[in-house]
């Protein structure tokens, strides 16, 4: 018997003791890192019970009749227990959807979590997409080494390190998140117009909740910073949040003796080295400067897709 409830506060503990253990969850779905923007969206997340065993979660929220997986998360989609077999996801599904229906919702958008993120397999709910007759409707590029296999840096990449090296660059990890967070801005509102996803107030205060998992990376020279990086550590996978230079960096090799000690040293052991997607308008766009850059250092292709489906 599956049993779908819908997530409330006085249930957080259960939730986030549930991801910490399940096969694919990430700090993401911690309710302490969802709920910092929860005045932007309408929560209408989901515990699945099987046999009164909490099997899955569904971080989710709710525009009208449309349920997203989640419009606030770079992915979302079913984070499973290791018990979960294939039948067991079609279940849920079906009882989600008759869940779902019951309560006004019309059609789901399902951000997948990228295999890359799970300790185990956890595709089920690929398949169980596939069976809803969904639809791809968005796909986005990312550029990912696997670092026990990872490719050398292009020439240019390497040119830059040397270059680097010379400047005397240093790079260290900073809890100077407004130095680096100027550069950010900076850049992003010189080149597209916008300002970064979180503002600094969002991410220090993230920071200062998971310290372990959100980290800073500088590249100075002297005590002047001229460019750093945000990273996600979660678990398997250390994601790239952030990138940004001032031009004095660029001119530098900043970027490139930064990335050079997180790939080959800092982060050397880690299995999956993830530089975060170089796509536009639901992976329409590719911005192609971008993506030469992290395939550069060797980073190759993986997908963050989204489907929908009707209920």
């Amino acid at each position: 018997m599956v049993e779908v409830v819908r997530y409330s506060a006085g249930l957080a503990s259960e939730w986030n003791d549930f991801v910490k253990k399940s096969k694919n969850g990430t700090f993401l779905f911690n309710r302490g890192y969802m709920d910092y923007h929860a005045d932007r969206f309408r929560d209408c997340s989901l515990m699945i019970y099987r046999k009164g065993r909490l099997s899955a979660v569904l971080p989710a929220n709710v525009v009208g009749d449309i349920l997203y997986s989640h419009q606030g998360l770079t992915y979302g989609g079913f984070i499973l227990n290791d018990k979960v077999t294939v039948a067991d996801m079609l279940e849920i599904f079906e009882e989600v959807n008759s869940f779902l229906k019951k309560n006004g919702v019309a059609k789901v958008v399902y951000k997948a979590i990228p295999y890359i993120y799970a300790d185990i397999p956890a595709q089920e709910d690929l398949y169980a997409l596939f069976r809803q007759n969904a639809r791809l409707i968005a796909g986005n590029i990312s550029s990912t080494i696997y670092q026990n296999n990872k490719l050398k840096f292009s020439e240019s990449r390497q040119s830059g390190v040397r270059k680097a090296k010379r400047q005397g660059l240093i790079v260290t990890e900073s809890d100077d998140m407004a130095a680096f967070w100027e550069i950010l801005s900076a850049n992003l509102n010189f080149k597209y117009g916008v300002m970064p996803v979180h503002s600094l107030a969002e991410i220090s205060l993230l920071k200062s909740r998971f310290p372990e998992n959100i980290r800073l990376f500088l590249c100075l020279e002297g005590q002047m910073p001229l460019g750093g990086t945000v990273v996600f550590e979660t678990g398997r996978v250390l994601h790239v949040q952030y990138i940004s230079a001032n031009e004095d960096g660029k001119a530098k090799g900043a970027l490139d003796i930064l990335f050079d000690f997180l790939i080959n040293e800092r982060y050397a052991e880690i299995p999956v080295f993830d530089f975060g997607q170089s796509t536009e308008k639901m992976g329409t766009i590719l911005n192609e400067k971008l993506i030469f850059q992290k395939e550069g250092f060797g980073g190759r292709g993986v997908m963050y897709n989204t489907y929908e489906y009707l209920i």
